[in-house]
């Protein structure tokens, strides 16, 4: 799999060359030779299954219940969300959001 290193968008292979699937990027890369027999299209995915990222987004999540800092603002509240990012016998990753400054972070258990 390979991302787009303007908007960190997942690419898809068209014409030989990689393509972002972010309509508002554009951007394109080489395709790497090494990695194309690993390389699978598929369909687009549904809205459960994406991780929602931009600024902008609802953040649907849940109060912490113990504190943690925000490295932008020092406040010590968040709310987060788990998704499951990696396989299934990995731990999930909690997503969180300031409740202050908005900042956005991730942790992996």
């Amino acid at each position: 799999m390979q991302f787009c290193d303007e908007c960190g968008s997942m690419m898809v292979s068209e014409n030989g060359a990689m393509t972002c699937t972010n309509d508002d990027c554009g951007g394109t890369a080489e395709r790497d030779e090494e990695l194309a027999a690993e390389f699978v299209s598929t369909e687009a995915q549904s809205g459960d299954e994406l991780i929602e990222t931009e600024e902008g987004a609802e953040f649907e999540g849940k109060p912490t219940a113990k504190d943690v800092h925000c490295d932008d603002c020092g406040h010590t509240k968040a709310w987060y969300t788990i998704k499951q990012t990696g396989s299934a016998d990995e731990p999930p990753t909690r997503f969180f959001k300031c409740q202050e400054c908005g900042y956005r972070w991730r942790e992996y258990n």
